[in-house]
This record gives structure tokens, C-alpha cells and sequence, in this order.
């Protein structure tokens, strides 16, 4: 786990070596200090020795400068080292994640990777600054001072040998009953992610169906999950500050005790019953900083467990050693294919698929909701693998080939559309970087979305707002054709994305592909079957399996579950056109 994370510092290398250092010299300086002090009381003061009072205190300055400056210096190099590991950690792991696939994601969630990039690494990037800083700090100046104690007088830092074992037991027993509730924190972190994430993104769905205060109840319940968890592991830390209070009340209690019996019988000094006072609250201190660090470190070891399982996971989706490196044309055949979304054999979303598809063909399929419609489509650019057979693609199983490549020449346009803040002409560019401002205009022509873009004030360099919520859901849809038809494909496919256009502009966009992209490979998902009925072939999907493959005609004839789909749909529209 720290091989792993500690790729991750790279150019923070040097001050995250020097900044340990200069808290070492920091706490040493520091240490000398009680020391001195003692010797300016014992031997300046009680002897009335002015001069040596002098040399002792400019001593004192010149050493409190020093330790000053380290510490500055320290601060500054470990906090520039925390922010870069930071930042490097953040990059490393956002990607990794572009290298996911579908199902890898769907096995930690989104809201789980968004609390791994955000809280997780602010975590580690916390406890790291304080590993450097304090971490370090805290051991050098208990044996330090535990020296230095034993230096002034062994008997009186006995008392530190005595008492020191009760303290770290104490603090061992709270931090290994406070840690597991940090872990339950972080889970609980990724559910209020989800809650957010979807509340933000489906606002208007709420405010349309008045369900404010249900999700309010929702997100109040998530965060009070959080806050239940919290205070217990919060409870279990409470007791740490009284543990170190009891003890150092107690520590001063004895030196106070057994230093007067010394003193008067002159086996210690006055200054040195001030130093080991220094020495005593220096130990005690140190603790109490390695318990905060303990603390932290329980926090933090939560996050870099969750941190570490996401940069050990590796993509089983990826190119091969000798990979394709071109598409030669739009040839598809699935061969006995079975998928699981859970790679399990006995809970198939699709089961023994054969089915071959010509280049340059228009394929429609249709189905049920949940009938596997877009768990199809999705083997094609290997958005997911197959449980068991193959698909080929120009003649070659998807297996073989460049992801790169294939995917560049695979389009799909997914059920749920959508544009990214930005100028129209930076969405479209998204299938095409190094497209044309004709290339745009060319593909929105295609797409049935050019008029729309012209008829706005600024055209192709109108702002689109977050989620493209500044327009309408068939704009949107022919936007993300266009952008798909940029990326010039072998293969294009449309994942139920015109069910937000109008059926004549539907119609308009079906016409330009059959005229203007006659050796691109089309597959058409739609619900509508006015959208699919002048394909060259249509797939019925049910329950994961095909149940019909033909014309319109030839499924209208031949296939119960076409034929139902096709009669309500005809019986809705002579109603329409009825009332």
C-alpha cells in the first residue's frame, strides 16, 4: 500500500526529505532549551551571576532563532510536499480511472470514485503533511527529553519510565476501538455522494413531481448515518484527552513531591526541578501529539486502503500485445454470445445471440425494457466483454483490436444523451478534434440540428450549460449524433436516441444516413417502430434472446411480439389522429 501510494510524490521527493530533517534539528534545539534554562537558574541566577546570565540568555536566543527558522521552513517544504503528493495522487488516480471499464465502475460506483478523488485524497494528503511534520516531531522530542531528563537526574525521570506504559496502553486501547468506525465513515461518505449527485442532476425531475421534502428526508437520513458513526468513533477519542490530562496532572503531582524531598536534601537543584518540569510537559506533549497522529493515521489508513484498491485495479478490457490497429469495414457477427453484467453464467442478460450484419446495412432492434437491447450494442466497441462466445467486427473478434482504434470506428450514441459546459462547436469537436468548422456544419446537416444551431444569436459558438440544460431533449439528441457522425465511423450506433424527435425530422435523419452514409454500418435501438420499420433488418429481443429477425413486413406476418408492439402503436396513432 505505501510502495503504491509513495509513486505518487515523485518530484515532492526533496522536501519531503528535507522537511523531516529540519523538524529533527527543530526538536533537538528545542530540547537544549529546558536545559539551559535549568543551568541560567542553578548557576546565573542562584549564584547572582550576571554575566554568565548574559551569555546564557544570548545562548537561549540564538537557539530559540534556530529552532524557529527550522520549524518555518519545515512547515513550508511539508506543506508544499502534502499539496504536490496531492495533486499527483488526484492525477494518478483520475487516469486510472479513464482506463475503466463499464463494469469496473459499476462494481465501486461513481459516488464511490467521487470519495476517493475528493475526500480520500484529502485525507492522505492531511495525515502526510502531519506524518512529515509532527509524526517526526513528536518521537524526537520524547527521546529527547527522556534523555535529557535522565541526564538532569535518574531518579527523577524514573518516574517518566514508570508512568509512560499506562499512557501508550491507554492510547493503544482507544485508537483500535475508534479505527473500524472510521472505515464505516467512508462508506457511508459514498452513499451521501450519491444521494447529491443524483438530487443535483434530476432536480427538475424533483421540483416537476413535488418531491422536495422526500429528498430532503433522503439526504437528511444520509448524513445523520454519518453523523452516527462520527460520534461514536468520537465518544471512543473523548476519552483520550482526559487519559492525558489525568496523567500529566499526575506526573506533576510526583516531580512536584519527590523534587521538594530532594531539594531539601540538596540531591537536586531548583533549576533542575524546572527543567524536568519542561522535560515531563515535553514527554507528556509528544503523547499527546502521536495520539492526534494515531488519530488521523486511523482516518487516513481508511482512505488509502480505498485509494490503493482503485490504483491496484486493473481494466481486464484492454488492447492486446498485438493489437489491430485498423477497422476495414463495418461487418458484424455475434457467435453464440451469453453476457453477465456479473460475469455469472447462472444470470445471463443475453444468451446464445447469433446474429451477422452486413456492412453498410441499417439494423433495427426492438424489445422490452430490460430485454438487453443496450447490453447488445455494448459488446460491439467492447464497452463490456462477453461472457461466453465472440463478436467479431470486420472479421476480427473486438479482442484482437487497438481500443483506440475500435472505438474510433464504433459511434455509439447512448441512451442517455449528453453535452458538457462549453461552445456547441467544443461538444461537436468531441468526436473530432481537428474537425473543420464545414466538417461541423456538414454533420449537424446530417444530424437535422443545423437550423436549430444558425437560428441561435451566436450559432455554433452558443454556450451549453452543464448537462446541456439550455436545450430541449431533442436538440440535444441530434447534437450528440452530429457529434458522433464527426468521428467518421464504420459503425454507428443509436441507442433509442431520436425518441425525443419529431417523427417527420426522424424520418429526415434516416433518409441522409441511407443517402450520404451508404458504407457506414447504422443500428437503430428504438421503442418506436416507425423509426426501425424501413430497415434492412430487424432483431426482436426478449429476455435476452432473439425472438424475431426480418423486414417489417416479414415481423408484422411472422412475430407475436412484433406484431403486438406494431398494432398498439398503429391503434395510439389512429387515435391521435382520431380525437
Amino acid at each position: 500500500m505505501i510502495k503504491t501510494l509513495a509513486k505518487s510524490i515523485r518530484e515532492n521527493k526533496w522536501p519531503s526529505i528535507w522537511a523531516p530533517i529540519l523538524v529533527v534539528l527543530r526538536s533537538i534545539a528545542g530540547t537544549i532549551v529546558p536545559f539551559l534554562m535549568g543551568k541560567m537558574v542553578d548557576n546565573g541566577l542562584m549564584a547572582k551571576n550576571i554575566h554568565y546570565i548574559i551569555t546564557m540568555g544570548i545562548t537561549l536566543l540564538l537557539v530559540t532563532l534556530f529552532a524557529m527558522t527550522c520549524g518555518m521552513l519545515s512547515s513550508w517544504l511539508a506543506g508544499n510536499a502534502a499539496a504536490g503528493f496531492a495533486r499527483n495522487l488526484r492525477q494518478d488516480l483520475y487516469y486510472h480511472i479513464q482506463t475503466f471499464s463499464f463494469a469496473d465502475i459499476d462494481a465501486i460506483s461513481t459516488s464511490g470514485l467521487i470519495t476517493r478523488v475528493t475526500t480520500d485524497v484529502n485525507n492522505l494528503q492531511n495525515a502526510y503533511q502531519r506524518l512529515m511534520r509532527i509524526a517526526t516531531r513528536a518521537p524526537i522530542v520524547l527521546l529527547s527529553s527522556a534523555i535529557m531528563a535522565f541526564v538532569v537526574s535518574v531518579r527523577m525521570a524514573l518516574l517518566f519510565v514508570l508512568i509512560l506504559p499506562v499512557l501508550i496502553l491507554g492510547l493503544y486501547w482507544i485508537i483500535r476501538k475508534a479505527q473500524p468506525y472510521f472505515h464505516q465513515v467512508f462508506k457511508r461518505y459514498d452513499k451521501l455522494n450519491q444521494v447529491v449527485r443524483e438530487d443535483v442532476r434530476g432536480i427538475r425531475v424533483v421540483k416537476t413531481y413535488v418531491r422536495q421534502q422526500q429528498e430532503i428526508n433522503k439526504f437528511n437520513q444520509a448524513t445523520q448515518n454519518i453523523y452516527d458513526v462520527f460520534t461514536k468513533a468520537q465518544r471512543t477519542m473523548a476519552l483520550n484527552t482526559p487519559l492525558m490530562e489525568l496523567v500529566i496532572n499526575g506526573t506533576i503531582l510526583l516531580l512536584i513531591w519527590f523534587g521538594a524531598k530532594m531539594i531539601v536534601a540538596h540531591t537536586l537543584e531548583l533549576g533542575q526541578l524546572i527543567s524536568l518540569f519542561s522535560y515531563a510537559i515535553s514527554i507528556l506533549s509528544s503523547l499527546m501529539m502521536l495520539s492526534a497522529i494515531f488519530n488521523q493515521l486511523s482516518m487516513a489508513q481508511a482512505s488509502a486502503q480505498r485509494v490503493v484498491s482503485v490504483l491496484n485495479m486493473h481494466s481486464k478490457i484492454t488492447s492486446p500485445a498485438h493489437a489491430l490497429t485498423t477497422v476495414a469495414d463495418g461487418r458484424i457477427a455475434f457467435n453464440h454470445v451469453d453476457f453477465s453484467y456479473q460475469n455469472d453464467p447462472h444470470n445471463l442478460q443475453l444468451h446464445d445471440i447469433n446474429l451477422h450484419i452486413k456492412s453498410g446495412q441499417v439494423i433495427g432492434i426492438i424489445g422490452a425494457t430490460g430485454a438487453g437491447k443496450t447490453s447488445l450494442v455494448q459488446l460491439i466497441p467492447r464497452l463490456y466483454d462477453v461472457t461466453r462466445g465472440s463478436v467479431n467486427v470486420a472479421g476480427h473478434d473486438v479482442k484482437e483490436y487497438d481500443l483506440h482504434t475500435l472505438r474510433d470506428k464504433v459511434a455509439v450514441v447512448l441512451q442517455q444523451s449528453m453535452l458538457f459546459a462549453g461552445t456547441i462547436k467544443e461538444n461537436l469537436r468531441w468526436g473530432n478534434p481537428q474537425a473543420a468548422d464545414a466538417e461541423l456544419v456538414e454533420a449537424c446537416q446530417l444530424a437535422q440540428v443545423d437550423d436549430f444551431v444558425r437560428s441561435l444569436p451566436q450559432g455554433y459558438d452558443t454556450m451549453i450549460e452543464q448537462n446541456g440544460t439550455n436545450v430541449s431533449g431533442g436538440q440535444m439528441q441530434r447534437l450528440c449524433i452530429a457529434r458522433a457522425l464527426l468521428k467518421q465511423p464504420r459503425i454507428l450506433i443509436l441507442d433509442d436516441t431520436t425518441s425525443a424527435v419529431d417523427t417527420n425530422i426522424d424520418a429526415k435523419i434516416r433518409h441522409s444516413f441511407r443517402t450520404d452514409m451508404p458504407d457506414v454500418t447504422k443500428i437503430i435501438i428504438s421503442q418506436r417502430i416507425a423509426s426501425i420499420a424501413d430497415a434492412d433488418q430487424i432483431v426482436v429481443l426478449d429476455h435476452g434472446q432473439i425472438n424475431g429477425l426480418g423486414t417489417h413486413d416479414e415481423l408484422v406476418q411472422n412475430n407475436p411480439i412484433y406484431r403486438s408492439i406494431y398494432l398498439s402503436q398503429t391503434k395510439q396513432e389512429g387515435d391521435h389522429h382520431g380525437n
